[in-house]
């Protein structure tokens, strides 16, 4: 019975860390500087594979599915135990909680905003982002495909995550540009500024984690 608590508080720990994540994404789009690097990769694939094949079913949503499954099927072969309920769950709701603060916050009119507002909304959107990705790591319930590959090389390679994650972000955003992915401004900052962020915040929000879950 313990044991099915503990796993409902985590998956609780991960949504809470999920939305607090996606906050951050949605104020890093509505600055409207550029893709995040995830992103970058998954826009230049969708353009790539459209002007290839003339399929008119893609989106950049269906691509953005289709790799995040390659990853987990890579991942599978590689080492299944990173593949929790909360890889999927982030799958599945990380664009309905984007929609809902898209709405939420679309009369702050963000997108007019002067450039060096722009700018500081997009710092601020990556620091979220970057709090919030700790919280779903540390969950221990899963984490999304994308925010795994970062994890598991970290872990694989014994190398610290921020440095790692800033060297994964780069190489999504070349190969997405290669493929005729657009980088922007805000691509280069969040490159930059999610890994180191989210290194900082790895043990903090591990230890509060860990907190929670003994108070069971």
């Amino acid at each position: 019975m313990k044991k099915y608590k503990e796993l409902l508080v985590r998956i609780a720990v991960l949504l809470v860390g999920l939305t607090i994540a996606h906050l951050g994404v949605t104020f890093f789009l509505m600055a409207d500087l550029g893709a995040d690097p995830f992103n970058v990769l998954v826009q230049g694939i969708y353009r790539s594979l459209s002007k290839v094949t003339g399929w008119g079913f893609l989106t950049h949503g269906r691509i953005h599915i289709t790799v995040c499954f390659l990853i987990i099927m890579v991942l599978l072969f590689v080492d299944r135990s990173y593949i929790k309920i909360g890889t999927l769950l982030c799958m599945i709701c990380g664009g309905p909680i984007i929609d809902f603060f898209t709405m939420l916050l679309d009369g702050l009119k963000l997108e007019q905003a002067a450039l060096p507002v722009k700018i500081v909304i997009l710092a601020l959107g990556c620091v979220i982002l970057a709090y919030g990705m700790t919280i779903v790591i540390k969950s221990d319930a899963g984490t999304g495909p994308n925010d795994l590959v970062a994890v598991v090389i970290s872990d694989k390679i014994h190398k610290q995550f921020g440095i790692v994650r800033i060297v994964v972000d780069f190489s999504f955003v070349l190969v997405g540009f290669l493929f005729g992915g657009v980088i922007g401004i805000g691509t280069i900052i969040c490159a930059f500024l999610v890994g180191p962020v989210a290194g900082f915040f790895l043990p903090v929000n591990g230890r509060l984690v860990e907190k929670i879950i003994t108070k069971l």
